[in-house]
């Protein structure tokens, strides 16, 4: 036998075994952001957008989650339904965050269209009884009775597929004078800035981490 291979038999002997309490820490829950731009963080930088600080929330608050951008700018909830099967299968999400809407109110399309499109979404993402978190917005100006149909779409879904739900994404930038609103979206006037974004993740951020604490 070589010293070399001795060394090696003793450094093994050396070693002492394995706990069983000594297990690997579990993985991350993998949460899909399914939206459209305001997912997908337009107009900012890498780490100024909607999921990295939604991510950066939820690790302070003990919640800590894998969160994939699945936000693609201009996604109408036709657009989403189309996608939501391969988004599904490409990332095996443990649980989905759908934010989807706002680019239909902006078209004027009409609430029952739009109700339709993510009944069938949510259907998907929750399939199995996996944990969904759906994330509505208020309407732009318009017609007040289609304003309130848009309203009333998100608490019917979420009741008809038990998800969790936050009604209006917006609120806190509704909440906020319009005279003192500028530092809080982009240009646009439609866009959240960083700092915009900050304060619909502190909105988001309570519904999220019980979006979690459902996965396990």
């Amino acid at each position: 036998m070589t010293l070399t291979r001795r060394y090696l038999l003793a450094l093994t002997a050396a070693l002492p075994l394995a706990r069983p309490g000594w297990a690997q820490p579990a993985p991350l829950p993998r949460i899909l952001c399914f939206g459209d731009s305001l997912t997908a963080g337009y107009g900012l930088g890498r780490t100024e957008g909607l999921v990295p600080q939604l991510s950066d929330w939820l690790a302070a608050a003990g919640r800590p989650a894998q969160l994939i951008d699945g936000g693609l700018s201009g996604d109408t909830t036709t657009g989403g339904r189309v996608r939501i099967e391969f988004s599904m299968r490409r990332h095996r999400p443990d649980a989905v965050i759908v934010e989807l809407g706002g680019n239909d109110m902006l078209r004027g399309w009409q609430p029952e269209d739009g109700e339709a499109n993510l009944d069938a979404i949510l259907t998907t993402a929750g399939a199995g009884g996996r944990p969904v978190l759906l994330v509505g917005i208020h309407a732009p100006g318009g017609d007040p009775a289609w304003r309130r149909g848009w309203a009333e779409i998100w608490p019917r879904l979420a009741a008809r597929h038990d998800t969790l739900l936050l009604a209006d994404l917006y609120a806190p930038l509704a909440a906020v004078a319009p005279d003192d609103r500028g530092p809080l979206l982009l240009r646009d006037g439609v866009h959240p800035s960083a700092a915009g974004v900050e304060l619909l993740v502190d909105h988001l951020g309570p519904v999220a981490a019980e979006l979690v604490a459902r996965v396990g």
